[in-house]
């Protein structure tokens, strides 16, 4: 019986001697370094795209030798000039409600829309042509609710004048008027402020740009000033002095 005691105790020790051994690690061939994800390249800006004044668009549509392309605030050529159509950089409603929802980003305000021997494309803004518009892609748009215009033109004795809709009762009474009928003509400029629009008038068969409170604000110099979506999509208008060549300035009368 002793005997037997004794194996059994050797027999524990062995098994538990050999299981505190440590274990021989297997070679590794071709160790290598960890694998590390690297962060995502930061985007840099471009430094062509120079932000002089916070209102106006980082490219601005510019006509040359008949052709348009775009300008920097500085004036200078981002996207070179050969395209029959530009217009701003601004959202197109049709591709962003698109049935095809690959190409929704493409109409984003990040690209702009021109043409090009009468085919149509969304472009970025260092110029590459993104996409190319088909008829199948085109959703419908979904209109925002119409802002009531506060102010409208009153012409009086051939003179276009300015009343404010509400308020507006008495014509004999010149304090009513917004301001008194005095201009050869009057147009009321679309934009994001119906409390503060930006009016197109003639005086003398020059046109200029005045407010609501009869300030000038572009002066009457020009033989015609658009009446488009220039100033709503780009705070801008669309001027030419001889009925020709158009151009766009700014609120301050600066050329583009």
């Amino acid at each position: 019986m002793k005997n037997i005691l004794n194996f059994l105790c050797f027999f524990v020790s062995v098994f538990i001697f050999s299981q505190t051994k440590s274990v021989k690690k297997l070679p590794v061939k071709n160790p290598g370094k960890a694998a590390v994800k690297k962060a995502p390249a930061e985007t840099k800006p471009n430094p062509d795209l120079v932000v002089i004044k916070q209102d106006l668009p980082v490219l601005i549509p510019k006509k040359k030798d008949g052709k348009f392309g775009y300008v920097n605030q500085n004036g200078k050529f981002i996207i070179q000039p050969e395209y029959h159509i530009a217009v701003f950089f601004y959202e197109d409603c049709n591709l962003l409600n698109s049935p095809n929802e690959k190409v929704r980003k493409f109409g984003t305000k990040d690209y702009a829309t021109v043409e090009k021997d009468m085919i149509s494309y969304r472009v970025d803004k260092t110029g590459k042509r993104v996409y190319q518009f088909k008829d199948a892609d085109l959703g419908k748009c979904k209109f925002e609710e119409y802002k009531q215009q506060l102010y409208q033109a009153y012409i009086m004795n051939g003179f276009y004048g300015l009343i404010e809709k509400a308020k507006f009762v008495n014509p004999a009474d010149y304090r009513e008027f917004q301001i008194y009928p005095q201009y050869q003509y009057l147009f009321i400029m679309e934009g994001d402020d119906v409390s503060d629009p930006m009016i197109v008038v003639s005086h003398n068969d020059r046109f200029g740009v005045i407010d609501v409170h009869n300030k000038v604000v572009i002066p009457f110099e020009y033989s015609n000033i658009k009446r488009n979506f220039s100033w709503k999509l780009g705070k801008m208008f669309e001027v030419t002095k001889d009925g020709k060549n158009y151009y766009y300035v700014d609120a301050d009368n600066k050329t583009y």
